[in-house]
């Protein structure tokens, strides 16, 4: 979210700072391109969530020991 903030303020600067009219357009990729943050993957994970497809198989060995223990 962070991300898209700083560009929507860049585009409102931008169109500000120019006399001609400058669009801008934000494009969202597709959900296997986009970033994925380790807070929300261990947020998914302790929800009891499967991550299996976000991480390699010994990262969620470790979040499954983690998970299941309550830590």
């Amino acid at each position: 979210m962070s991300d898209f903030e700083y560009e929507f303020q860049l585009a409102a600067m931008n169109r500000r700072l120019t006399r001609e009219k400058i669009e801008t357009l934000f494009l969202t990729p597709a959900e296997q391109y986009a970033f994925v943050s380790s807070s929300m993957i261990k947020e998914v994970a302790r929800l009891g969530g499967d991550v299996a497809e976000f991480v390699p198989s010994p990262v969620l060995k470790r979040l499954l020991e983690l998970y299941r223990r309550g830590e």
